[in-house]
């Protein structure tokens, strides 16, 4: 069984990594050593500065929408309407993760959640990547597929998952599923949506980490949270424990929480899951009041009615917060 370094680390010194972490969703671009003209160093700035948000744009009804025009769109950041400087509709290449939680409180949905996994994967585009992380406890979180284009050895790893008796550790799986994204870079010319699929009873027994700490390591980052939370067999007390992390996961992310009454409902919600991730819009902006010192800023995306369509819901992150651009899980 394989424990993440970050664990191994943590639990030698008891000391829980602290500070805010890098704001992922602003480009990381890499300068030369010759000097750069100042319009270039003026335009690499502002790339440098900008802050990319996937934007999923439903109906009413929740159904995915493909159809709202760039000028529909608007953006307040701390409540201060920015410019858009980058906006695309087409579907851009996936990185991804799979978390999937094999403790005994998931034994009689396993097979189900294994076939909706492959049905996710075999969903995949050539360009996109995708890992699989199966977990228990924080000593059994367990990479068993590393980042791969391949569907193959992802759909072998699947079907290698076994359920154990254990103290399940949700909130410790996500942050190395967080950490592990966060090491992809991607900058506007080359754009990735990045996520994670998280399939979980939703009760935490055994983390390390502590749920503050895993919402300020998403807050500095773009990655988006979908969930299918198996609750319904739990008692009131740790139903509603549950319920609280797994919408704020995906609310706070811009990414969406299912809660199946039986695992017969897996197939619709992998379909929907993916429509979600496939059907979203990439908007970037360079705050133009960035130089205030807040540690985090609030976003909220909008759309203008058109009296010709639907009521058109916009949903993103939260916001995003600013810090050192280097994450206390990489410091030695």
């Amino acid at each position: 069984m394989i424990m993440p370094a970050i664990f191994q680390k943590a639990r030698k010194s008891r000391r829980i990594a602290t500070g805010t972490f890098a704001l992922l969703s602003v480009c990381v671009l890499i300068f030369q050593d010759n000097p750069a003209p100042q319009a270039a160093k003026d335009s690499l700035r502002q790339n440098e500065q900008m802050v990319i948000l996937n934007v999923r744009v439903t109906d009413e009804n929740r159904r995915a929408v493909a159809d709202v025009a760039e000028e529909r769109f608007q953006i307040l950041e701390d409540g201060v309407k920015q410019k858009i400087s980058l906006f695309s509709s087409e579907q851009i290449p996936l990185t991804y993760g799979l978390l999937i939680d094999n403790s005994g409180s998931l034994r009689s949905q396993i097979e189900k959640v294994i076939s909706a996994s492959k049905k996710i994967v075999n969903r995949n585009s050539p360009n996109d990547e995708t890992f699989l992380i199966r977990f228990i406890s924080s000593d059994k979180i367990q990479l068993v597929q590393e980042l791969t284009f391949d569907k193959t050895p992802l759909l072998n790893g699947l079907d290698s998952l076994y359920v154990e008796a254990g103290q399940t550790a949700v909130i410790d799986a996500v942050y190395v599923g967080v950490d592990k994204l966060t090491k992809v870079k991607t900058v506007p010319a080359n754009l990735r949506r990045k996520a994670l699929i998280l399939i979980t009873d939703g009760e935490d027994r055994n983390s390390f980490y502590k749920p503050e700490q895993l919402f300020s390591m998403l807050g500095s980052t773009d990655i988006q949270v979908f969930v299918v939370g198996f609750t319904k067999e739990l008692k009131e007390r740790e139903r509603a424990k549950a319920l609280k992390l797994l919408n704020r996961l995906a609310l706070d992310t811009g990414g969406r929480a299912f809660f199946p009454d039986s695992s017969g409902e897996l197939d619709f919600i992998s379909d929907e899951i993916i429509n979600d991730i496939r059907t979203q819009y990439v908007i970037g902006y360079v705050p133009w009041n960035s130089a205030t010192n807040a540690s985090f800023h609030k976003l909220q995306v909008s759309i203008a009615d058109d009296v010709n369509q639907e009521k058109r819901i916009a949903i993103t992150r939260v916001g995003y917060e600013i810090g050192n651009k280097t994450s206390p899980l990489n410091k030695q």
